[in-house]
Protein backbone atom coordinates (compact mmCIF):
# COMPACT_ATOMS: atom_id res chain seq x y z
CA UNK A 1 0.00 0.00 0.00
CA UNK A 2 1.09 3.59 -0.51
CA UNK A 3 -0.03 7.20 -0.75
CA UNK A 4 1.07 9.95 -3.06
CA UNK A 5 0.58 13.16 -5.00
CA UNK A 6 -0.33 15.26 -1.92
CA UNK A 7 -2.50 18.36 -2.31
CA UNK A 8 -3.79 20.73 0.38
CA UNK A 9 -7.05 18.79 0.70
CA UNK A 10 -6.06 15.24 -0.01
CA UNK A 11 -3.88 12.47 -1.41
CA UNK A 12 -4.27 9.41 -3.60
CA UNK A 13 -4.11 6.06 -1.83
CA UNK A 14 -3.02 2.80 -3.46
CA UNK A 15 -3.08 -0.89 -2.82
CA UNK A 16 -3.15 -4.06 -4.90
CA UNK A 17 -4.81 -7.34 -3.98
CA UNK A 18 -2.21 -10.05 -4.62
CA UNK A 19 -2.25 -13.07 -2.28
CA UNK A 20 0.47 -14.70 -4.41
CA UNK A 21 2.34 -11.74 -5.98
CA UNK A 22 4.85 -13.81 -7.95
CA UNK A 23 2.37 -16.35 -9.33
CA UNK A 24 3.02 -17.02 -13.03
CA UNK A 25 0.95 -14.87 -15.37
CA UNK A 26 1.24 -11.65 -13.35
CA UNK A 27 -2.25 -11.84 -11.81
CA UNK A 28 -0.98 -12.09 -8.24
CA UNK A 29 -2.98 -15.21 -7.44
CA UNK A 30 -6.29 -13.42 -7.98
CA UNK A 31 -9.29 -14.75 -9.86
CA UNK A 32 -11.27 -12.94 -12.54
CA UNK A 33 -13.99 -11.38 -10.40
CA UNK A 34 -14.01 -7.77 -9.16
CA UNK A 35 -13.48 -7.24 -5.42
CA UNK A 36 -14.76 -4.37 -3.28
CA UNK A 37 -11.99 -2.75 -1.23
CA UNK A 38 -12.85 -0.55 1.75
CA UNK A 39 -10.58 2.24 2.95
CA UNK A 40 -10.47 4.47 6.01
CA UNK A 41 -8.57 7.68 6.76
CA UNK A 42 -8.19 8.89 10.34
CA UNK A 43 -6.46 11.47 12.49
CA UNK A 44 -5.04 8.76 14.75
CA UNK A 45 -3.27 5.45 14.23
CA UNK A 46 -5.92 3.54 16.22
CA UNK A 47 -8.72 4.89 13.95
CA UNK A 48 -10.84 6.27 16.76
CA UNK A 49 -11.13 9.56 14.82
CA UNK A 50 -12.04 8.47 11.31
CA UNK A 51 -12.43 11.46 8.97
CA UNK A 52 -13.49 9.63 5.82
CA UNK A 53 -14.14 6.13 4.56
CA UNK A 54 -15.26 4.67 1.28
CA UNK A 55 -14.96 1.82 -1.18
CA UNK A 56 -13.21 1.18 -4.48
CA UNK A 57 -13.60 -1.76 -6.84
CA UNK A 58 -10.50 -3.76 -7.74
CA UNK A 59 -10.78 -5.38 -11.17
CA UNK A 60 -8.62 -7.76 -13.15
CA UNK A 61 -8.20 -5.15 -15.90
CA UNK A 62 -5.90 -3.19 -13.54
CA UNK A 63 -4.39 -6.17 -11.70
CA UNK A 64 -6.88 -5.72 -8.83
CA UNK A 65 -5.28 -2.43 -7.84
CA UNK A 66 -7.23 0.55 -6.50
CA UNK A 67 -6.36 4.26 -6.45
CA UNK A 68 -8.96 6.09 -4.31
CA UNK A 69 -8.48 9.86 -4.39
CA UNK A 70 -9.19 11.41 -1.01
CA UNK A 71 -10.54 14.96 -0.73
CA UNK A 72 -11.79 17.19 2.06
CA UNK A 73 -8.77 16.83 4.35
CA UNK A 74 -7.05 19.66 6.21
CA UNK A 75 -3.86 21.14 4.75
CA UNK A 76 -0.41 20.41 6.20
CA UNK A 77 -1.61 17.59 8.45
CA UNK A 78 -0.66 13.97 9.06
CA UNK A 79 -3.27 11.24 8.56
CA UNK A 80 -3.40 7.46 8.86
CA UNK A 81 -5.05 5.08 6.41
CA UNK A 82 -5.78 1.39 5.92
CA UNK A 83 -7.64 -0.99 3.59
CA UNK A 84 -9.94 -3.97 4.03
CA UNK A 85 -10.97 -6.62 1.49
CA UNK A 86 -13.20 -9.31 2.92
CA UNK A 87 -11.55 -10.54 6.11
CA UNK A 88 -8.11 -9.20 5.13
CA UNK A 89 -7.03 -5.91 6.73
CA UNK A 90 -3.91 -4.08 5.62
CA UNK A 91 -1.23 -2.61 7.80
CA UNK A 92 -1.61 1.08 8.71
CA UNK A 93 -0.04 3.71 6.50
CA UNK A 94 0.74 7.34 7.23
CA UNK A 95 0.41 10.26 4.86
CA UNK A 96 0.47 14.04 4.88
CA UNK A 97 -1.36 16.74 2.97
CA UNK A 98 0.46 19.73 1.49
CA UNK A 99 0.17 23.27 2.83
CA UNK A 100 -2.22 25.44 0.83
CA UNK A 101 -0.65 27.55 -1.95
CA UNK A 102 0.68 30.76 -0.42
CA UNK A 103 0.19 29.47 3.15
CA UNK A 104 3.14 30.52 5.34
CA UNK A 105 5.32 27.40 5.58
CA UNK A 106 8.42 27.65 7.70
CA UNK A 107 10.10 24.36 6.80
CA UNK A 108 9.92 21.33 4.55
CA UNK A 109 11.83 18.05 4.69
CA UNK A 110 11.99 15.58 1.81
CA UNK A 111 14.10 12.79 0.39
CA UNK A 112 14.68 11.81 -3.21
CA UNK A 113 15.82 8.50 -4.63
CA UNK A 114 16.16 6.60 -7.90
CA UNK A 115 17.56 3.53 -9.62
CA UNK A 116 16.77 0.44 -7.55
CA UNK A 117 17.66 -2.64 -9.56
CA UNK A 118 16.37 -5.49 -7.38
CA UNK A 119 19.03 -8.00 -8.38
CA UNK A 120 21.87 -5.53 -7.76
CA UNK A 121 21.59 -5.46 -3.97
CA UNK A 122 19.53 -5.09 -0.83
CA UNK A 123 17.23 -2.15 -0.14
CA UNK A 124 18.99 -1.20 3.08
CA UNK A 125 18.80 2.49 2.23
CA UNK A 126 15.01 2.35 2.49
CA UNK A 127 15.25 0.91 6.01
CA UNK A 128 17.04 4.09 7.02
CA UNK A 129 14.81 6.39 4.98
CA UNK A 130 11.77 5.03 6.82
CA UNK A 131 13.25 6.37 10.09
CA UNK A 132 13.88 9.88 8.77
CA UNK A 133 11.74 12.88 9.71
CA UNK A 134 10.27 13.66 6.29
CA UNK A 135 7.19 15.28 4.78
CA UNK A 136 7.59 13.72 1.34
CA UNK A 137 9.59 11.27 -0.81
CA UNK A 138 10.25 11.87 -4.51
CA UNK A 139 11.26 8.97 -6.74
CA UNK A 140 12.94 10.14 -9.94
CA UNK A 141 12.72 6.96 -11.98
CA UNK A 142 14.13 3.49 -12.62
CA UNK A 143 11.82 2.14 -9.92
CA UNK A 144 12.08 -1.22 -11.68
CA UNK A 145 14.53 -2.49 -14.26
CA UNK A 146 13.20 -4.28 -17.29
CA UNK A 147 15.89 -6.90 -16.71
CA UNK A 148 18.67 -7.61 -14.24
CA UNK A 149 22.14 -6.25 -14.87
CA UNK A 150 24.05 -8.07 -12.15
CA UNK A 151 23.62 -10.71 -9.46
CA UNK A 152 24.37 -8.54 -6.46
CA UNK A 153 22.53 -10.16 -3.55
CA UNK A 154 24.76 -12.63 -1.74
CA UNK A 155 23.22 -16.08 -1.69
CA UNK A 156 20.16 -15.11 -3.73
CA UNK A 157 19.10 -15.76 -7.34
CA UNK A 158 18.15 -13.09 -9.86
CA UNK A 159 14.41 -13.50 -9.23
CA UNK A 160 12.08 -11.88 -11.75
CA UNK A 161 15.01 -9.74 -12.97
CA UNK A 162 16.40 -12.87 -14.66
CA UNK A 163 13.97 -12.49 -17.57
CA UNK A 164 13.42 -9.28 -19.52
CA UNK A 165 10.00 -7.67 -19.15
CA UNK A 166 8.37 -7.15 -22.55
CA UNK A 167 4.62 -7.56 -21.97
CA UNK A 168 2.02 -6.83 -19.30
CA UNK A 169 2.41 -10.10 -17.32
CA UNK A 170 6.21 -9.78 -17.15
CA UNK A 171 6.17 -6.09 -16.17
CA UNK A 172 3.64 -6.96 -13.45
CA UNK A 173 5.95 -9.67 -12.15
CA UNK A 174 8.87 -7.24 -11.98
CA UNK A 175 6.83 -4.77 -9.94
CA UNK A 176 5.65 -7.60 -7.70
CA UNK A 177 9.25 -8.66 -7.09
CA UNK A 178 10.29 -5.15 -6.13
CA UNK A 179 7.17 -4.46 -4.05
CA UNK A 180 7.79 -7.66 -2.08
CA UNK A 181 10.73 -5.93 -0.38
CA UNK A 182 9.74 -4.93 3.16
CA UNK A 183 12.08 -1.88 3.34
CA UNK A 184 10.46 -0.42 0.22
CA UNK A 185 6.94 -1.16 1.46
CA UNK A 186 7.74 0.42 4.83
CA UNK A 187 9.09 3.59 3.22
CA UNK A 188 5.93 3.87 1.13
CA UNK A 189 3.78 3.39 4.23
CA UNK A 190 5.65 6.08 6.18
CA UNK A 191 5.34 9.05 3.79
CA UNK A 192 3.48 10.25 0.70
CA UNK A 193 5.47 9.76 -2.50
CA UNK A 194 5.64 11.56 -5.83
CA UNK A 195 6.83 9.19 -8.56
CA UNK A 196 7.81 9.39 -12.20
CA UNK A 197 9.67 7.13 -14.62
CA UNK A 198 12.94 7.17 -16.49
CA UNK A 199 13.97 4.55 -19.05
CA UNK A 200 14.18 1.18 -17.27
CA UNK A 201 10.48 1.11 -16.48
CA UNK A 202 10.19 0.43 -20.22
CA UNK A 203 13.50 -0.23 -22.01
CA UNK A 204 17.06 0.99 -21.54
CA UNK A 205 17.51 4.41 -23.21
CA UNK A 206 14.16 4.44 -25.01
CA UNK A 207 13.02 7.72 -26.51
CA UNK A 208 9.40 8.46 -27.47
CA UNK A 209 8.52 5.95 -30.22
CA UNK A 210 12.08 4.64 -30.46
CA UNK A 211 13.14 1.52 -28.53
CA UNK A 212 16.31 1.41 -26.46
CA UNK A 213 19.64 -0.28 -26.95
CA UNK A 214 18.60 -3.92 -27.35
CA UNK A 215 18.60 -5.90 -30.58
CA UNK A 216 15.41 -7.94 -30.59
CA UNK A 217 11.96 -8.16 -32.13
CA UNK A 218 10.78 -5.21 -30.04
CA UNK A 219 12.73 -2.86 -32.28
CA UNK A 220 9.80 -3.22 -34.70
CA UNK A 221 7.85 0.03 -34.10
CA UNK A 222 4.41 -1.54 -33.65
CA UNK A 223 5.75 -4.10 -31.18
CA UNK A 224 7.64 -1.46 -29.23
CA UNK A 225 4.50 0.67 -28.95
CA UNK A 226 2.67 -2.35 -27.57
CA UNK A 227 5.52 -2.95 -25.12
CA UNK A 228 5.48 0.67 -24.01
CA UNK A 229 1.73 0.57 -23.40
CA UNK A 230 2.15 -2.55 -21.26
CA UNK A 231 4.93 -0.92 -19.24
CA UNK A 232 2.84 2.21 -18.65
CA UNK A 233 -0.16 0.17 -17.49
CA UNK A 234 1.95 -1.88 -15.09
CA UNK A 235 3.44 1.30 -13.64
CA UNK A 236 -0.01 2.75 -13.01
CA UNK A 237 -1.17 -0.51 -11.44
CA UNK A 238 1.67 -0.44 -8.90
CA UNK A 239 2.05 3.21 -7.94
CA UNK A 240 0.04 5.85 -6.02
CA UNK A 241 -1.03 7.75 -9.12
CA UNK A 242 -4.21 9.72 -9.80
CA UNK A 243 -6.78 9.08 -12.50
CA UNK A 244 -5.16 11.82 -14.60
CA UNK A 245 -2.11 9.53 -14.85
CA UNK A 246 -4.11 6.52 -16.06
CA UNK A 247 -2.47 5.55 -19.38
CA UNK A 248 -4.33 5.83 -22.63
CA UNK A 249 -2.65 3.16 -24.70
CA UNK A 250 0.96 4.18 -25.19
CA UNK A 251 0.51 7.65 -23.64
CA UNK A 252 0.69 8.59 -19.96
CA UNK A 253 0.83 12.10 -18.52
CA UNK A 254 3.60 12.19 -15.92
CA UNK A 255 4.63 15.85 -15.97
CA UNK A 256 2.75 17.62 -13.21
CA UNK A 257 3.15 20.30 -10.56
CA UNK A 258 2.69 20.53 -6.78
CA UNK A 259 2.64 23.46 -4.37
CA UNK A 260 3.80 23.45 -0.75
CA UNK A 261 2.61 26.70 0.79
CA UNK A 262 4.73 29.75 0.08
CA UNK A 263 7.91 27.69 0.41
CA UNK A 264 8.20 25.35 -2.59
CA UNK A 265 6.79 24.46 -5.96
CA UNK A 266 7.75 21.03 -7.29
CA UNK A 267 7.57 20.45 -11.05
CA UNK A 268 7.98 16.86 -12.20
CA UNK A 269 9.30 16.47 -15.73
CA UNK A 270 9.04 13.64 -18.25
CA UNK A 271 12.24 13.44 -20.29
CA UNK A 272 11.38 10.19 -22.13
CA UNK A 273 7.95 10.31 -23.80
CA UNK A 274 8.33 13.47 -25.85
CA UNK A 275 12.02 13.65 -26.67
CA UNK A 276 13.60 13.37 -30.08
CA UNK A 277 15.63 10.22 -30.57
CA UNK A 278 19.11 10.61 -29.17
CA UNK A 279 21.64 12.21 -31.48
CA UNK A 280 24.69 10.20 -32.43
CA UNK A 281 23.20 7.00 -31.05
CA UNK A 282 23.09 8.43 -27.54
CA UNK A 283 26.82 7.83 -27.24
CA UNK A 284 29.36 9.62 -25.06
CA UNK A 285 31.32 11.49 -27.70
CA UNK A 286 33.09 14.70 -28.63
CA UNK A 287 31.95 14.47 -32.24
CA UNK A 288 28.20 15.10 -32.22
CA UNK A 289 27.23 18.34 -33.90
CA UNK A 290 23.60 17.21 -34.05
CA UNK A 291 23.22 17.69 -30.29
CA UNK A 292 23.43 21.45 -30.91
CA UNK A 293 20.54 21.44 -33.39
CA UNK A 294 18.11 24.15 -32.26
CA UNK A 295 15.11 21.98 -33.18
CA UNK A 296 16.07 19.07 -30.93
CA UNK A 297 13.94 18.65 -27.81
CA UNK A 298 14.05 16.48 -24.70
CA UNK A 299 10.73 17.81 -23.36
CA UNK A 300 8.60 18.36 -26.42
CA UNK A 301 7.22 21.81 -27.19
CA UNK A 302 4.03 21.45 -25.13
CA UNK A 303 5.77 20.29 -21.96
CA UNK A 304 8.51 22.90 -22.36
CA UNK A 305 5.97 25.71 -22.65
CA UNK A 306 4.06 24.33 -19.66
CA UNK A 307 7.29 24.33 -17.62
CA UNK A 308 8.14 27.91 -18.57
CA UNK A 309 4.59 29.10 -17.86
CA UNK A 310 4.92 27.64 -14.37
CA UNK A 311 7.91 29.88 -13.68
CA UNK A 312 5.75 32.96 -14.12
CA UNK A 313 4.16 34.49 -11.08
CA UNK A 314 4.77 31.64 -8.65
CA UNK A 315 4.82 32.81 -5.02
CA UNK A 316 7.04 29.92 -3.95
CA UNK A 317 10.46 30.73 -2.53
CA UNK A 318 12.01 27.60 -4.10
CA UNK A 319 11.29 26.23 -7.56
CA UNK A 320 12.22 22.53 -7.59
CA UNK A 321 12.43 20.56 -10.83
CA UNK A 322 12.21 16.78 -10.56
CA UNK A 323 14.32 15.57 -13.47
CA UNK A 324 15.58 12.24 -14.76
CA UNK A 325 18.89 12.71 -16.62
CA UNK A 326 21.75 15.14 -15.96
CA UNK A 327 20.85 18.72 -16.88
CA UNK A 328 24.23 20.36 -16.38
CA UNK A 329 27.03 19.94 -18.89
CA UNK A 330 29.05 16.86 -17.96
CA UNK A 331 32.35 16.75 -19.81
CA UNK A 332 33.99 13.33 -19.59
CA UNK A 333 37.43 14.47 -20.77
CA UNK A 334 39.73 16.85 -18.86
CA UNK A 335 41.44 17.64 -22.17
CA UNK A 336 40.47 20.23 -24.78
CA UNK A 337 37.56 18.23 -26.23
CA UNK A 338 34.04 18.37 -24.76
CA UNK A 339 33.01 14.73 -24.45
CA UNK A 340 29.38 14.40 -23.35
CA UNK A 341 26.47 11.95 -23.36
CA UNK A 342 23.83 12.54 -26.02
CA UNK A 343 21.22 10.78 -23.83
CA UNK A 344 21.29 13.54 -21.19
CA UNK A 345 20.42 17.24 -21.57
CA UNK A 346 23.86 17.59 -23.20
CA UNK A 347 22.23 15.97 -26.23
CA UNK A 348 19.48 18.60 -26.25
CA UNK A 349 21.36 21.85 -25.71
CA UNK A 350 18.67 24.13 -27.14
CA UNK A 351 16.08 22.89 -24.66
CA UNK A 352 18.50 23.34 -21.77
CA UNK A 353 19.30 26.89 -22.80
CA UNK A 354 15.60 27.68 -23.22
CA UNK A 355 14.68 26.33 -19.78
CA UNK A 356 17.54 27.93 -17.85
CA UNK A 357 17.31 31.18 -19.81
CA UNK A 358 13.54 31.21 -19.32
CA UNK A 359 13.94 30.84 -15.56
CA UNK A 360 16.34 33.79 -15.49
CA UNK A 361 14.18 35.96 -17.73
CA UNK A 362 11.10 35.27 -15.61
CA UNK A 363 12.87 36.19 -12.42
CA UNK A 364 12.74 32.78 -10.71
CA UNK A 365 14.09 33.49 -7.25
CA UNK A 366 15.66 30.11 -6.47
CA UNK A 367 15.80 27.23 -8.97
CA UNK A 368 17.04 23.81 -7.85
CA UNK A 369 17.10 20.73 -10.08
CA UNK A 370 17.06 17.27 -8.48
CA UNK A 371 18.21 14.46 -10.76
CA UNK A 372 18.45 10.66 -10.76
CA UNK A 373 19.80 8.17 -13.34
CA UNK A 374 23.54 8.60 -12.75
CA UNK A 375 24.14 6.21 -9.81
CA UNK A 376 26.35 8.95 -8.40
CA UNK A 377 26.03 11.80 -5.94
CA UNK A 378 27.00 14.96 -7.81
CA UNK A 379 26.69 18.66 -7.02
CA UNK A 380 26.95 21.25 -9.80
CA UNK A 381 26.10 24.82 -10.66
CA UNK A 382 23.98 25.29 -13.78
CA UNK A 383 24.89 28.02 -16.28
CA UNK A 384 22.59 29.74 -18.72
CA UNK A 385 24.74 28.84 -21.74
CA UNK A 386 27.76 26.55 -21.48
CA UNK A 387 29.09 27.82 -24.81
CA UNK A 388 29.81 31.12 -23.06
CA UNK A 389 32.44 30.77 -20.28
CA UNK A 390 31.15 34.01 -18.71
CA UNK A 391 27.53 32.85 -18.68
CA UNK A 392 25.96 33.37 -15.23
CA UNK A 393 25.02 30.62 -12.81
CA UNK A 394 21.22 30.29 -12.94
CA UNK A 395 20.48 27.28 -10.76
CA UNK A 396 21.86 24.39 -8.74
CA UNK A 397 21.67 20.70 -9.59
CA UNK A 398 21.84 17.87 -7.06
CA UNK A 399 22.13 14.42 -8.60
CA UNK A 400 21.31 11.58 -6.23
CA UNK A 401 22.94 8.19 -6.32
CA UNK A 402 21.11 4.89 -6.76
CA UNK A 403 19.45 2.78 -4.10
CA UNK A 404 21.17 -0.34 -5.48
CA UNK A 405 22.05 -0.03 -9.17
CA UNK A 406 25.76 -0.50 -9.98
CA UNK A 407 26.49 -2.50 -6.83
CA UNK A 408 28.32 -1.43 -3.69
CA UNK A 409 30.06 1.50 -5.32
CA UNK A 410 32.93 3.56 -3.92
CA UNK A 411 33.50 6.90 -2.29
CA UNK A 412 35.71 7.97 -5.19
CA UNK A 413 36.75 6.27 -8.42
CA UNK A 414 38.46 7.06 -11.70
CA UNK A 415 35.22 8.39 -13.19
CA UNK A 416 34.84 10.85 -10.34
CA UNK A 417 38.39 12.10 -10.58
CA UNK A 418 37.99 12.60 -14.32
CA UNK A 419 34.67 14.43 -13.99
CA UNK A 420 35.90 16.76 -11.26
CA UNK A 421 38.98 17.60 -13.34
CA UNK A 422 36.92 18.27 -16.48
CA UNK A 423 34.01 20.25 -15.01
CA UNK A 424 34.82 23.38 -13.00
CA UNK A 425 31.15 23.80 -12.05
CA UNK A 426 31.06 20.35 -10.44
CA UNK A 427 31.57 20.65 -6.68
CA UNK A 428 31.31 17.05 -5.44
CA UNK A 429 31.32 13.42 -6.55
CA UNK A 430 30.57 10.18 -4.70
CA UNK A 431 29.55 6.77 -6.05
CA UNK A 432 28.21 4.95 -2.99
CA UNK A 433 24.59 3.85 -2.69
CA UNK A 434 21.87 5.68 -0.76
CA UNK A 435 19.50 8.63 -1.11
CA UNK A 436 19.39 12.40 -0.65
CA UNK A 437 17.77 14.21 2.26
CA UNK A 438 16.71 17.85 1.87
CA UNK A 439 15.81 20.36 4.57
CA UNK A 440 14.64 23.75 3.35
CA UNK A 441 13.30 26.95 4.81
CA UNK A 442 12.94 30.47 3.45
CA UNK A 443 16.64 31.20 3.72
CA UNK A 444 18.45 27.93 3.04
CA UNK A 445 18.34 24.67 1.08
CA UNK A 446 20.39 22.00 2.86
CA UNK A 447 21.23 18.83 0.94
CA UNK A 448 22.58 15.77 2.80
CA UNK A 449 23.97 12.81 0.86
CA UNK A 450 23.04 9.74 2.89
CA UNK A 451 25.13 6.69 1.93
CA UNK A 452 25.61 3.07 2.95
CA UNK A 453 28.98 1.26 2.64
CA UNK A 454 27.58 -1.89 1.01
CA UNK A 455 24.39 -3.42 -0.41
CA UNK A 456 25.44 -6.95 -1.42
CA UNK A 457 24.43 -8.10 2.05
CA UNK A 458 21.84 -6.59 4.42
CA UNK A 459 22.45 -4.61 7.57
CA UNK A 460 24.62 -1.72 6.38
CA UNK A 461 24.73 1.42 8.56
CA UNK A 462 24.09 4.84 7.07
CA UNK A 463 25.87 8.16 7.44
CA UNK A 464 25.90 11.58 5.85
CA UNK A 465 28.83 11.63 3.43
CA UNK A 466 28.60 15.36 2.66
CA UNK A 467 26.24 18.31 2.99
CA UNK A 468 25.80 21.29 0.67
CA UNK A 469 23.67 24.40 0.89
CA UNK A 470 22.09 26.95 -1.40
CA UNK A 471 21.27 30.32 0.10
CA UNK A 472 18.22 32.35 -0.86
CA UNK A 473 18.88 34.33 -4.07
CA UNK A 474 22.45 32.95 -4.33
CA UNK A 475 22.27 30.07 -6.86
CA UNK A 476 25.84 28.80 -6.49
CA UNK A 477 26.22 25.76 -4.22
CA UNK A 478 28.57 25.79 -1.23
CA UNK A 479 29.65 23.00 1.11
CA UNK A 480 27.99 23.14 4.51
Amino acid sequence: MASGDPTPDGVVLWTRLAPDPLAPGGRGGMGWDPVTVEYEVAHDESFRQVVTRGTAVATRELAHSVHPEIHGLEPARWYFYRFRAGSAISAVGRTRTAPAPGQPTARMRLAFASCQSWSSGFYTAYEHMRDEDLDLVIHLGDYIYERGWRRGREGMPMGADRDEAVDLPSYRLHYAQYKAEKPLRDAHAAFPWIVTMDDHEVDNNWAADSPGLGFDIYRIPALFRRRRAAAFQAMYEHQPLRLTQLPSGESMRLHRRYWFGDLAQITMLDTRQYRDRQACGGNVTADCADRLDTDRTILGAQQRDWLLDGFTGSPARWQIIGNQVAMGQTDNDPGPDTVVSADSWDGYVADRNTVLGGAADRGVRNLVVITGDRHQNIVADLRRDYADPESPVIASEFSGTSITSAGDGADMNDTGRRLLAANPDMKFFNAQRGYVRVDLDHQLWRNDFRVVPYIQRPGAPIHTRASFVVQDQRPSVTEA
